[in-house]
This record gives C-alpha cells, sequence and structure tokens, in this order.
C-alpha cells in the first residue's frame, strides 16, 4: 500500500488532472472578472441615466431590465463553466478517493505489524519476572517506539547477562533537537508516554530512590495571600508547590480555586481566571460570580489584560531585549512537557528585556502576548528563543539539587539555585475592572 501510495502521488494521470482542473479555474477566474468589470462601467452608466431620466416609467423600466439581463449574463457563465468543471473535478476526487482508501488500508496495515511486533516483547525485571509488554499499558495498545528507548533497552541488557543495575541516567549530548527543551551535558528524566508504564516494572527487585519533591515542599496551612479585594473579584499572591485548580488525581486537590471555594462559598462560577504553573509564584486572578469570570475571560482573549513575570535565566544572555515568537504544542510522548513546533504548535509570543546581569545568570521580565502552557519556560530555554533555561526548570533547563551539587562539586549557576524552586515570578498584572471601568494595577516583588 505504501508503494501504491507513492505511485499514485507521482502519477502523471494525476498531476494533468489537477493542472486542468487549476488551469480552468484560473480562466473562469479571469473571465468573471473582466465580466464584472465591463457590469461595473454598465451599472455607473445607468445610475447616472437614471437620475437624468427620472420620471420617465419607460426608460427606468428599460433600465431595470438591463441590470437583471446583467446578473442572468453572469448566472450563465457560471453554469456553462460548472457543467466544464464538473467531470474534470471528478476525476481529480477519484484519484483522491482513492488516496484515501490506501491511506486507511496502509493504516490498518501499520497497525496490525506494530501489533504483532508488541507480541514479540516480553519485558523482564530484577526478579526474573517476565510480562507482555502490552500488559504495562491501560489501553493495551503500546505507542510506536516503546521498549525502544534507551533505558529500557539497558535495563533488559543487564537482565539477560544477569547483571544487576546499580544506577541508571540519561543525559542529553550534542546540539538541542528542533523543539527544544534539550541542553548538553543536563540529564533528563525518561519521557512518560513510552517508557513511563514499562520502568516500574522494569525497576521491581531493585532498591529505587523515590522521586525528587519539586516546588517548595509542604505549603502552610495558610491561605494564600490578597493582593486586592472587592465584592466582585480577589487578586492573590500564589505560593510555589500549591496548584492553580484541582489536579486530575486524588492526590493533587489542594490548590488555589479549592481554597477559595471554601473561604467563598457562595462564590458561582469557576473563580480562578487564569492558571500559574505549580513551580511558579505570583498574582493569580480570581471572580467571584460567573458573570465577572466571563468579563475577565474576554479581556484576556482579546488580550487586553496585562503580564508581568521575572525570572532569572541559566546564563549569561548577550542581547538587551528581544520578542520571541515560537508556536508551541504539547509532547505527546512526554507530557505536561511542551516543546516547538511550527506546523502543529498554537501562536505563542513573549516580549523580554534584560534588568541585571550576574556573572553565571541574567534577570529578566517577561512579558507574554498569549497565555500559552509552558510558554515563558520554553521561549527563554529554546535556541531560538532567548537561549538560556530558568533557574531551577526540572523540565526543560538543569535542576541542580543542593546535595548532588556538593557531592559531585557543580557550580550552581546561580547563587539562589540552592533554593528548590523555579525562579519565576508572576510580578505584575493589569486589567479594566468589568464593572467600575477603573484600570487596576497591581504588583507583587519577586521573592528572589
Amino acid at each position: 500500500h505504501e508503494l501504491a501510495l507513492r505511485a499514485l502521488d507521482t502519477s502523471p494521470e494525476l498531476a494533468s488532472a489537477r493542472d486542468a482542473l487549476a488551469a480552468h479555474d484560473a480562466r473562469v477566474a479571469e473571465e468573471l472578472a473582466a465580466l464584472d468589470a465591463t457590469h461595473r462601467i454598465r451599472r455607473a452608466r445607468r445610475r447616472t441615466e437614471r437620475d437624468r431620466v427620472e420620471g420617465d416609467a419607460t426608460r427606468l423600466h428599460a433600465l431595470d431590465q438591463e441590470s437583471r439581463g446583467d446578473a442572468a449574463e453572469r448566472k450563465r457563465l457560471e453554469a456553462a463553466r460548472a457543467e466544464i468543471r464538473g467531470p474534470m473535478a471528478e476525476r481529480v476526487a477519484a484519484f483522491e478517493r482513492e488516496r484515501t482508501r490506501l491511506e486507511r488500508l496502509r493504516a490498518d496495515e501499520s497497525r496490525d505489524l506494530m501489533k504483532r511486533v508488541h507480541d514479540t516483547y516480553a519485558i523482564s525485571n530484577a526478579r526474573g519476572e517476565h510480562r507482555p509488554l502490552r500488559e504495562l499499558f491501560a489501553s493495551g495498545e503500546p505507542p510506536a517506539g516503546a521498549g525502544d528507548c534507551a533505558g529500557p533497552k539497558l535495563l533488559g541488557q543487564a537482565y539477560r547477562l544477569a547483571l544487576r543495575p546499580l544506577a541508571l541516567a540519561q543525559v542529553w549530548w550534542g546540539a538541542p533537537p528542533a523543539t527544544g527543551g534539550r541542553h548538553a551535558g543536563t540529564f533528563y528524566p525518561s519521557c512518560r508516554g513510552k517508557c513511563g508504564p514499562i520502568l516500574p516494572h522494569m525497576l521491581e527487585g531493585l532498591p529505587v530512590e523515590e522521586p525528587p519533591v519539586f516546588g517548595g515542599g509542604p505549603i502552610a496551612s495558610a491561605q494564600p495571600p490578597v493582593v486586592f479585594e472587592d465584592a466582585w473579584l480577589v487578586v492573590v499572591d500564589k505560593p510555589i508547590g500549591l496548584l492553580s485548580v484541582p489536579g486530575r488525581s486524588g492526590a493533587l486537590r489542594d490548590s488555589v480555586q479549592t481554597r477559595l471555594r471554601a473561604r467563598y462559598p457562595d462564590a458561582t462560577g469557576p473563580l480562578v481566571v487564569h492558571r500559574l504553573d505549580l513551580d511558579t509564584s505570583g498574582l493569580l486572578l480570581a471572580a467571584k460570580d460567573e458573570a465577572t469570570y466571563g468579563a475577565l475571560q474576554a479581556q484576556f482573549a482579546r488580550r487586553e489584560i496585562d503580564k508581568r513575570y521575572i525570572a532569572w535565566l541559566d546564563g549569561v544572555v548577550a542581547a538587551d531585549a528581544g520578542v520571541v515568537d515560537l508556536p508551541i504544542r504539547v509532547d505527546l510522548d512526554d507530557r505536561p512537557r511542551q516543546i516547538h513546533d511550527p506546523v502543529h504548535g498554537k501562536a505563542a509570543i513573549t516580549e523580554w528585556s534584560v534588568l541585571e546581569r550576574g556573572p553565571r545568570a541574567t534577570r529578566v521580565a517577561l512579558i507574554p502576548k498569549t497565555g500559552r502552557t509552558h510558554q515563558l519556560r520554553v521561549h527563554a530555554a529554546h535556541p531560538l528563543g532567548i537561549g538560556a533555561p530558568i533557574v531551577g526548570d526540572r523540565l526543560y533547563g538543569r535542576y541542580v539539587d543542593p546535595a548532588v551539587a556538593a557531592d559531585q562539586g557543580i557550580v550552581a549557576p546561580h547563587p539562589r539555585a540552592d533554593a528548590p524552586r523555579l525562579m519565576l515570578h508572576a510580578e505584575r498584572l493589569s486589567f479594566v475592572h468589568p464593572h467600575t471601568g477603573a484600570r487596576i494595577e497591581l504588583e507583587r516583588a519577586a521573592p528572589f
């Protein structure tokens, strides 16, 4: 089917049919444009003559008939050309239908082949237990390439050689990929989509450390500080480590939204108007009723709400200011990581300027003009963006654990990098009050 598709795509008959249809459409467009130009001249003449013969019913009727004749002339031309176009379009459509049929057959064949390949995979662990690859995925259908990543293959080879793995780490080497988010010499966890379901089974029987906890650790029971409040809305200073809205799992229910719901039991609507990442601190806007929420959401949609963030970047940035315009989308194999994708990504624009330069880090102001997930983090880290990840960014940069840094002699990128947090803070928020019409401008200085 792949060969048949290639043959169809390079078929002289298909190319000829498409060219003929395109040439016909171009000729018709020229004919209609010429006819429209003639009709415009006639309309102008009729308009002048109507003013001149006002009251002459016979002549006015003749002018109306001429106007209707022009409209009929255009319809006749369109109908005649459409009759010619019909068989030509059907010829192209027949090729397209055949292509669609072959694509479906190829997809079915590819799925069947992938199933047969996956059925040959038996995933081992340190206890000598084996499980079919499909059993490890909730859907029963592993993604393409599952089991072929470096981590699982290294572990599998160790078990086959009767070796006991002592440690495993994955480091990126070389230039970053076009999608961004990787830096030479930096360690990264395995991907979630392919390796996430496999590695827990493969590591059974080995002593495994608990994964590091990022963010600010346990959050105090005190409510997020209120920066502004009236009868319709409230703005709080979200601490790091606290979600903006509840997560999908039961273990991630605590959030700003949850706490505001408890504080304002009579509030209606979703409350939280926008979001900040778990590891980001700063100003967060919430509405106490659904109408206010809708009005503020509309301001966000029209890009009328201004936000400014403060961040420390890992590295010395040479330029003083700039604009990053890089479309981004979620990495389907490694959620929640976002990647740069100029074809399928959503538009994302960030203005930035340097505030301070240190020996190993740069303090910047970031002004997002769009509100994509992880936008500032991707735009900071990507080589086509600012080219320096935010200090403490565990997804797009390098997180330096204090204990590891001391043990290995790693130089922290910034004097404050020993703080277990992302150095990103939503410092300023400006919007029009939906009820009073006043411009509200709020600021909360970054704690770093």
